[in-house]
């Protein structure tokens, strides 16, 4: 089977970018063409006729999924994959790349910014999946629609908009889960007037400690079980038998989201838009590192991330025909995150704290005309990151506060792009379509050490300048009225940021990261081949996405050394083995995801995925593996829709990681593995929602059906075990 899908990956040439198509008409209803809202306008987007693989999570499947995180939503769509080292987090991962590889945004503005790490991260979870209206998954580089990160793809979050119309109108959610006791709210209000509107959202959310599955899974032994856990009580830490092994105490969290958004159309048709968010969060636990083992039991008594920030302002103008029919956007925005973490170990009265605060400015102008019947759009980004990265450490004893050394410089530190991009889609041709796109940029980067006391460095600054550049073209043909076939090429890059050149980290792992002011750019070149095969009337399709990505330049976690040492000693027997974000040579990252929907009666659709990815590491002739590539995964489902109601009966599937498979960099978290990898696992769930019922929408399911016990690939907690959950939603 493995020759088979080499045979196949080399056939790969072309690569993905995805094409708007404003041509498809309103009155075509097929199961491929979903609408979609990008810059304050609704497409029509074919998924059949863009050259690129593309996921939409519409508004009516993530009501009707009704998942307690976004997190939760990308996972359970059977698209992507998605790690957790928490209860309060979710890491996407596309097509083997995570964390700064990919590219997040709400309402088309990047949430990744100069601290993203290459690591797991949970920034995600700040944008709530009830105030969605649809998220967009783009499979491989988006470079030239994006900039940079976006090398394995990117997930675009868009928003729910004010709506003109007369008068106020809103709705209602609530929801309850078994698994960790979840009690959630969300409430929003719209007033629209003919030239007026305005929405108000608002959010809240209590988990309580996770109940992870009691049943063996039938590939794998019992792992993960919370045996002790720490109780603090007047500073005295004691080690706790969990008289409940299968509650993972300490990893419950709340959260609060608000929305606030004003729509005003002037006479001249000149339409201004404020859109306000905020989340934060209580603590959140660490949940991997309070189950590291020690000589006395547990290693740490405290490791939790602080409340968890984030601001976004958002003033948008928009003008239709601004001059010969070409519309234009203008963004200006404002991002506000602050990330700490505080850890103390067992028995110490020293708690280090580490803060960090990032202030983004953004501005955008975007224009789109027609041009020989197709689209053209271009534009101007501009993006500005600063970062504050203080740190203390505290005794709990006695209050004292000392100097402890920072994650990032604790002097000025700041990064700027400034790009111009370009993209045209066109449907000249009858039969096929074609798109293709470039981006060319400027990034400088400036990170300087104030106090150099605490860890000393063999430098005192960093300083980068990067010209960034990438492109694409994608072309559809439609062979017949049952054959389409799909090719694509582009290219992605991403310039480093402070995480990747200056973060200071003790790892878990028994690892020092230092920092690397030497690392270049790492650029993708990505070729993709997919064919659908439909029938005519679109009842019954398959299809198929190979893809090749080449990687140049990779940066990879690897030995390093420092003062001419590869160890670091940190005194009291504590030393650590020194390593540092590098580029060495080149990594490839192959796989292919097939789907299929098949309507077996009137209102019964049997729905299926399935996702292969393979990556390796080239350094000196030598191959090993290349980090964050999940095993194999997918979903199969049946979906019923009388008209009164939705049911659905589906299977989520992971396949097994072996030991061979994992990277020697430890982002694959093989510590929180079982001894001989990770264990395949499967998970049968039901959901069913009514429609609307004198205003009521009622929700209700069980997941995790067999009460499995087990783990995600790379996640250091284990996942729920059966949640039985209700929810209701009041519109009016």
């Amino acid at each position: 089977m493995k020759k088979n899908y080499l045979c196949l990956f080399g056939l790969l040439t072309l690569t993905t970018q995805l094409s708007f198509s404003q041509e498809v008409t309103d009155t075509i209803k097929t199961q491929n063409i979903e609408e979609i809202k990008i810059n304050s306008k609704k497409f029509k987007i074919d998924k059949n006729q863009t050259p690129s693989q593309i996921e939409i999570i519409s508004k009516e499947k993530i009501e009707f999924q009704n998942f307690q995180t976004t997190a939760d939503m990308l996972a359970n769509s059977g698209a992507l994959f998605v790690q957790k080292s928490q209860q309060g987090g979710g890491s996407p991962v596309i097509r083997g790349f995570e964390a700064s590889r990919v590219l997040l945004l709400v309402d088309g503005v990047r949430m990744n910014n100069l601290i993203f790490r290459a690591g797991h991260l949970q920034n995600v979870i700040t944008v709530d999946e009830n105030f969605l209206e649809t998220a967009l998954v783009q499979f491989g580089p988006t470079s030239s629609l994006y900039g940079s990160d976006a090398l394995g793809g990117s997930v675009n979050m868009i928003t729910k908009s004010a709506k003109f119309g007369n008068g106020f109108s809103g709705n209602v959610n609530t929801r309850y889960s078994s698994a960790n006791e979840e009690k959630s709210g969300y409430f929003d209000i719209n007033y629209g007037a003919t030239n007026f509107a305005s929405l108000t959202a608002f959010s809240y959310n209590d988990f309580g400690d996770l109940r992870m599955g009691k049943k063996k899974n039938h590939n794998g032994d019992f792992f993960g079980e919370r045996t002790t856990y720490v109780q603090t009580t007047d500073n005295v830490d004691v080690l706790t038998t969990n008289n409940n092994k299968y509650l993972q105490v300490g990893s419950g969290y709340k959260q609060y989201n608000f929305m606030q958004k004003f729509t005003y159309l002037s006479k001249n048709n000149i339409k201004q838009n404020i859109n306000f968010q905020y989340s934060t969060s209580s603590d959140i636990n660490r949940y991997d590192r309070l189950t590291d083992k020690s000589s006395t039991g547990l290693r740490s008594a405290e490791w939790y991330y602080g409340p968890q920030k984030r601001l976004l302002a958002v003033y948008s103008l928009e003008k239709e025909n601004l001059f010969t029919n070409t519309d234009f956007k203008l963004d200006a925005g404002y991002q506000n995150v602050e990330e700490s973490r505080i850890n103390r170990n067992f028995g110490s009265a020293n708690r280090n704290n580490r803060i960090e605060k990032v202030g983004i400015f953004s501005l955008a102008a975007n224009f789109e005309t027609k041009l020989n019947k197709g689209n053209l759009y271009f534009g101007i980004e501009n993006y500005y990151d600063d970062l504050n990265s203080s740190a203390f450490r505290e005794n709990i004893n006695t209050g004292l506060i000392t100097p402890l050394d920072s994650r990032y410089p604790n002097g000025d530190n700041n990064m700027m792009r400034n790009d111009v991009y370009l993209s045209y889609s066109s449907k000249r041709y009858k039969s096929t379509n074609f798109s293709m796109g470039g981006r060319i940029g400027y990034a400088i980067l400036n990170s300087n050490i104030a106090d150099n006391s605490v860890f000393p460095l063999p430098f005192s600054e960093i300083k980068q300048q990067n010209l960034t550049y990438s492109g694409n073209i994608g072309v559809v043909h439609n062979a017949s009225e049952n054959f389409i076939l799909k090719s694509n090429l582009s290219s992605g890059f991403r310039v480093p940021n402070i995480d990747d050149l200056a973060k200071i980290f003790e790892s878990g792992a028994g690892t020092l990261i230092v920092p690397n002011k030497d690392l270049k750019p790492e650029q993708t070149v990505t070729g993709d081949l997919g064919f659908v095969l439909k029938s005519k009337t679109n009842a019954h399709q398959f299809d198929i996405t190979y893809f090749y990505t080449q990687l140049y330049d990779a940066i990879v976690t690897d030995e390093f050394t420092f003062n001419g040492s590869n160890t670091y000693d940190f005194g009291g027997g504590d030393v650590r083995n020194v390593i540092a974000n590098q580029n060495l040579g080149k990594a490839f990252v192959t796989g292919f995801n097939g789907t299929i929907k098949t309507e077996l009666t009137k209102n019964l659709q049997f729905n299926g995925s399935y996702n292969f990815t393979l990556g390796r590491v080239t350094t000196e002739g030598n191959k090993r593996p290349l980090d964050h590539i999940p095993p194999y995964y997918g979903r199969l489902g049946f979906s019923y829709t009388p008209k009164w109601a939705t049911f659905e009966a589906y299977m989520l599937f992971n396949g097994k990681k072996r030991l061979q498979d994992y990277s020697t960099s430890g982002e694959d978290n093989l510590v929180y593995a079982p001894a001989n990898g990770m264990p395949a696992w499967e998970t049968y769930n039901f959901k069913v929602g009514t429609k609307q019922i004198y205003n009521f929408t009622l929700f209700a399911g069980v997941e995790n059906i067999l009460d499995t016990q087990y783990r995600n690939f790379a996640s250091g907690i284990n996942a729920a075990g059966r949640n039985i959950y209700g929810g209701a939603k009041y519109s009016f």
